[in-house]
């Protein structure tokens, strides 16, 4: 790629810092221009040669605008991962100059990694989703606040063990306070639950809504034949994937999700630490909530009975296989470590599952996990009759 003109771009709201490195060369051009299509257009003008030219810039805040406009004018763009960005532990002075001259020597050696452009529609229902993540957190905090006025007042719900509930809400729009504004500020905290809660309403629907359109509704069915996974969970893996098929294998999306446990090892010496959460929080989350379902043994009954009908018979027997493997994980993970590392364990499991069933990767899968429940089972069998003898023997 030394044959190319490399250009990197740090990307601001009002600026884009501009580093030019030429082919065969080492010294950058640089300058500022306006973060505006004029200027990206007037910059991209000087630079006739489309095939000889790439452009690269850190994916941050201000989205994928500047990536479309110019892969429209013809231009190969990359979009880097801000993470990943190789970073030299003793330079202690950072401007938007540098990170661009940064960006172009990076790329043009190779050493940058990319990250998936959604498409405008794919963006447009993760942004609904992730809105969604965050009108709930409104919701909880706009709880918190009711029960702590509440608190402050003295009013005391007579049901203890009901921490939230219909009932609940009923019992305080009934509450009524001797200072009238006391029960003005209460009714505007009611209220600002109840707007975020209708809000939250109308997302899920429109969401249920979209899971059943083209081309969601066949991923969201094989996604809903695992345990733990509804409609919202799959729709959330699925905008915030995209594509699977840019994951080489199950190992690689596990650690797309951030499950895969952090390392530091050095000649013989070998230590594994906690999960290294560089990846996907979305995902990450929603996988964890879906794994405390296989804390229970296997089983085919309720919702999930409902989304395994119509299925073909290899996604039921790859459902199957994913219960054994999972609940086998958690139940042995719990017993070391406790329910909480279980349930990360059994996430990362799952994730594996995802990619395989997402895929079409379900026959060695399958297969792999059967034969170690299998083993696991009778592990567990061999222990328990080991435990039997020795209690009759003493």
């Amino acid at each position: 790629m030394i044959e190319c003109t490399h250009i990197g771009l740090d990307v601001h709201k009002e600026t884009i810092a501009v580093a030019v490195l030429r082919p065969g060369g080492t010294e950058v051009d640089e300058r500022v221009i306006p973060n505006t299509p004029e200027a990206i257009r007037k910059l991209l003008r000087k630079h006739r040669d489309v095939a000889a030219t790439r452009i690269c810039y850190e994916a941050g805040p201000s989205g994928y605008d500047t990536h479309r406009l110019i892969t429209s004018l013809g231009y190969p763009c990359d979009v880097i991962a801000p993470s990943l960005i190789p970073r030299r532990s003793g330079v202690r002075v950072k401007t938007d100059r540098i990170d661009a001259r940064n960006l172009a020597r990076l790329h043009r050696a190779g050493e940058l990694s990319c990250v998936r452009v959604p498409t405008p529609a794919e963006e447009a229902v993760r942004a609904l989703i992730r809105v969604r993540e965050e009108v709930k957190a409104d919701r909880r905090v706009a709880r918190q606040r009711i029960r702590s006025f509440l608190t402050r007042y003295g009013k005391r719900y007579p049901h203890a063990n009901d921490k939230w509930s219909h009932r609940f809400e009923v019992w305080a729009r009934a509450v009524r306070f001797e200072e009238p504004c006391a029960q003005e500020a209460f009714e505007h905290l009611l209220a600002a639950y109840f707007v975020r809660d209708a809000q939250l309403a109308a997302m899920g629907r429109r969401i249920e809504e979209l899971a059943g359109t083209e081309p969601l509704a066949v991923p969201v069915a094989l996604l809903g034949a695992l345990r733990g996974i509804g409609t919202l969970t799959a729709m959330t893996i699925i905008a915030e994937t995209c594509d699977f098929s840019r994951f080489p294998d199950a190992g690689a999306y596990m650690a797309f999700t951030g499950l895969t446990p952090s390392e530091h090892s050095s000649g013989a010496s070998r230590h594994q630490g906690s999960i290294t959460k560089t990846g996907n929080r979305h995902i990450r989350r929603v996988l964890v909530e879906a794994a405390w379902a296989y804390r229970h043994a296997p089983a085919v009954r309720g919702k999930l009975k409902v989304r395994l009908e119509g299925q073909a018979p290899e996604v039921v027997a790859y459902s199957w296989a994913a219960q054994c493997r999972c609940h086998g994980t958690f139940r042995r993970v719990a017993a070391r470590k406790g329910a909480h590392a279980a349930v990360v364990a059994t996430a990362r499991e799952l994730a594996g599952f995802v990619w395989g069933l997402s895929t079409g990767n379900t026959a060695m899968a399958r297969w792999t996990s059967c034969q170690r429940a299998g083993a696991e089972l009778r592990s567990d069998s061999r222990q328990r009759y080991a435990t039997s003898v020795s209690a009759r023997t003493s």
